[in-house]
């Protein structure tokens, strides 16, 4: 199949070239009319091929070519039909994609027991300063959900820490608290109303105060997350 869309792109890349050779001679407006729709059928076959091969990047890409340089041929037409709702799909298709490999699924040994984790990277601060929001499950701990400094040396919270998020642009407070184990983490206090929070959330900010840096607002991409790769652990047997 990569052969084929490589092959088609390669035809439409010919197409092009071929209109782009001067004439030796000054065509009548007909012949060139002739010529135009020509060229953009050509393309039109192209295009269509794509659509049926479901490669739906070069076909919007060639679409689009064709409307720009045919906007008259009959070929541009025909692909107003299509493009526009083949484009949405594309894009929307694209970002589904992107957001769902944000997320990193692990099921791995831990201290005496199995934990399954889902993670997620923070936007904002990059680098070492990084900050990870994963989800965990423990055949021994049990579930949590808390913030971890990639490198740096933690967050400030004396006690339980009032975080101020917004869920999609909607304010909450995150009760939350750092591990006497020491560890460079943020636990939070209820963890399952944040995650049904989660479930149907895109977009996450939480204001913490790092050691590193201060007064920082974490930005988290969440709208990716799938809650069946995020594995159940059976209870730690007595």
């Amino acid at each position: 199949m990569m052969r084929r869309i490589a092959a088609l792109i390669a035809l439409s890349a010919l197409a092009t070239a071929c209109s782009q050779q001067p004439d030796q001679q000054a065509a009548s407006p007909q012949a060139a009319a002739s010529d135009t729709n020509a060229e953009a059928a050509k393309k039109l076959e192209i295009y269509q091929q794509l659509l049926k091969l479901h490669n739906d990047g070069p076909a919007v890409q060639i679409g689009h070519e064709i409307i720009d340089k045919y906007p008259d041929s009959p070929a541009a037409a025909e692909v107003k039909k299509t493009l526009d709702p083949l484009e949405k799909n594309y894009k929307e298709t694209t970002e589904t994609n992107r957001l769902a490999a944000l997320w990193l699924y692990q099921v791995s040994p831990m201290q005496g027991g199995t934990q399954s984790t889902a993670t997620l990277q923070s936007s904002p601060p990059t680098g070492e300063e990084q900050v990870r929001l994963i989800l965990r499950r423990h055949t021994d701990w049990g579930q949590s959900v808390f913030l971890y400094a990639v490198a740096g040396k933690g967050f400030v919270c004396k006690g339980d820490c009032s975080l101020k998020a917004t869920f999609d642009g909607k304010p909450k407070v995150i009760k939350a608290f750092r591990p006497p184990t020491g560890e460079p983490a943020l636990l939070f206090r209820n963890d399952a109303q944040f995650l049904k929070d989660l479930a149907h959330v895109k977009r996450l900010t939480i204001d913490v105060v790092t050691v590193s840096r201060g007064e920082t607002t974490l930005i988290f991409e969440t709208g990716g997350f799938d809650p069946a790769k995020w594995q159940d652990m059976p209870k730690k047997k007595k």
